[in-house]
Formats: structure tokens, sequence, C-alpha cells
């Protein structure tokens, strides 16, 4: 079961994608705006999101660029346009697949099945443990003092690069390359992450427990 995030401006539409998804077995939450879509995805996360382009505050290309800016959570897009060019620049803007509407639950489930498996990637790798954190990156689930966190994409993946090298600091190039897939730049978005990282670990850059930043160097983690 997978947590999808339906982004659909017509409730009547939306609800079908919601009561259809649920029948599937995932666990689905729905918002009718972008700016709701990028709140959801960066306070409290999901495995994939439904896009629908036709929104009430911002284009869905643009709201895709900005998902892609916090979060590299799997994107199906939902368009009425069908134009090639339209698809392509979609795809470089960062969507995972997309479906052409109208489009039936059947085939919207099985575009969804394949994006997780291509995101979930093969094979299966050991629980990391660091204190009372216990990482498991095959089944993606993080647990402090045996409570569950509730992590967006991007976040456990930092957080597992960093669990898999307890004790080493981690020069922020190389998490850049490992998690971001960025050869240079974005400091800052490390750093944004890092601390939405803490907040859920319950700590902060003044009082770290498991993440320390090594000034000029990088960031490590190790048990309190």
């Amino acid at each position: 079961m997978a947590t999808v995030l339906v982004v659909e401006d017509d409730a009547f539409v939306r609800a079908a994608l919601v009561r259809h998804l649920s029948d599937a077995g995932h666990a689905v939450r729905s918002v009718g705006a972008a700016l709701d879509a990028l709140r959801e995805v960066t306070q409290v996360g999901c495995d994939l999101v439904v896009l629908d382009l036709g929104l009430p505050d911002l284009d869905g290309g643009e709201a895709l660029r900005m998902l892609r800016g916090v979060t590299d959570v799997p994107v199906v897009v939902a368009t009425a346009r069908d134009d090639e060019t339209g698809i392509v620049r979609l795809l470089n803007s960062g969507a995972d697949d997309y479906l052409v509407k109208p489009f039936s639950p059947e085939h919207l489930n099985a575009r969804i099945a394949a994006v997780l498996r291509r995101a979930g990637g093969a094979g299966t790798s050991p629980v990391l443990r660091v204190g009372g954190l216990v990482v498991d990156p095959h089944r993606r689930e993080a647990t402090l003092e045996g409570r569950p966190l509730e992590l967006t994409r991007r976040e456990f993946d930092l957080l597992a690069f960093l669990a898999g090298r307890p004790g080493v600091v981690v020069p922020r190039k190389e998490l850049l390359a490992a998690v971001w897939q960025q050869a240079y730049g974005g400091d800052q978005t490390i750093d944004v992450h890092l601390s939405w990282l803490r907040r859920k670990l319950g700590e902060t850059a003044a009082k770290p427990r498991y993440l320390h930043t090594v000034r000029g160097v990088g960031v490590k983690i190790e048990a309190p």
C-alpha cells in the first residue's frame, strides 16, 4: 500500500479518484489546489502524487517545478493535453509518468504501480540502526524509539544515506550527488531538508542529538 496525494480541483473527479485508489488499497489524501499540494508534500509527505494540470491557483506545470524544488516524490501527471511537445516538457520538468484524460481506474492503477516499482528499486538492503533510530531502506520505513517517523521521500533518502555511514562526516558534495543527483550547488536545499529532518527527530541545529553539522566539511549521524 502506498500513500497517494491526489491534486485535482474538480470535486467530482477528485472524489472518484480517491474512491478508486482507496479500493485499490492505497491510503489517499486529496487537495484541490497547487499550494495546498506543496504544503501537504512538505509537511506531511506521501509516496506518490497524482497531479492535475488545470488547477485554480497555479498552472500544473509550474506546480510540478515547485514540487521538484522540494522533493523527488514520484509524480504522475493527469492532463487533458495530448500534444507531444507539452508532454515532453512535463517529463523534462520532472514528471515520472502521465495519463491523458479520460482514463480508466485500471489504467491509473497500472501506471502508479509501475512508477512505484521504479522508485522503490529492486533487491533488499540491511536494516540500519543508530541508537534508538531504525531505518529500513527496503521497506522505506524509519522509527525513533519505536515511534514511526513520517518522512518525505527526500527526507528518508537523506536519513538512510547518513544512517548507512554512522560517525562518518559526509561532505555536502557527496550528499548532493547521492541524494539529489546533483554535482554542485544546493547547500540551501540540504540545510532545509536537514532542518525538516531534525524537527521530526525532536532536535535542533543548536541542540543536535543524531544529526551533527561539521562546519565547512559536512554532516554526520551518530547515536546520542
